[in-house]
């Protein structure tokens, strides 16, 4: 049986955190604040860890081939363990976007106008160096989830 949500004893504030496992930490961290502007973060350097800002929420940056990240490591070699993790950003011009995903050598999979936590809105799909699926996602094209 589903408990109804009033049985939840919390409420969500959002998206904490996400980890991603990388091979190359200095790649990663590159990519990260070069490519989509994050912060630095908390760094554990006795983990092979870099955490980075993106917004109010924290991305961990797990380097699988350090001595620290034995507990990270997927149980198949190049297995996934999330789909993708959505970005949310402010507003963007889709065409400078375009140009400075290119500039980095970054090739958008898809764009789309898909509906989130936000209400509807364009949505670009690329991958990071180490295959984690991106999704960058503007802000609702209609705050009010209307098509007009």
């Amino acid at each position: 049986m589903t408990p109804k949500i009033a049985d939840v004893p919390f409420s969500l504030a959002g998206i904490d955190h996400v980890v991603f496992l990388v091979t190359d930490l200095e790649k990663a961290v590159a990519f990260y604040q070069t490519v989509l502007g994050c912060q630095p973060g908390y760094s554990y350097p006795d983990l092979g860890m870099e955490q980075v800002w993106c917004g109010a929420s924290l991305l961990v940056l797990w380097d699988i081939t350090h001595p620290g990240a034995a507990s990270a490591r997927p149980p198949v070699e190049g297995g996934r363990n999330v789909d993708h993790v959505c970005l949310a950003s402010g507003p963007f011009d889709h065409d400078v976007l375009r140009d400075h995903l290119a500039s980095h050598g970054v090739i958008i999979e898809r764009e789309a106008v898909h509906g989130g936590a936000r209400g509807l809105g364009h949505s670009f799909y690329f991958h990071d160096p180490f295959g984690n699926k991106i999704e960058l996602k503007g802000p609702p094209d209609h705050p009010d989830n209307s098509t007009s």
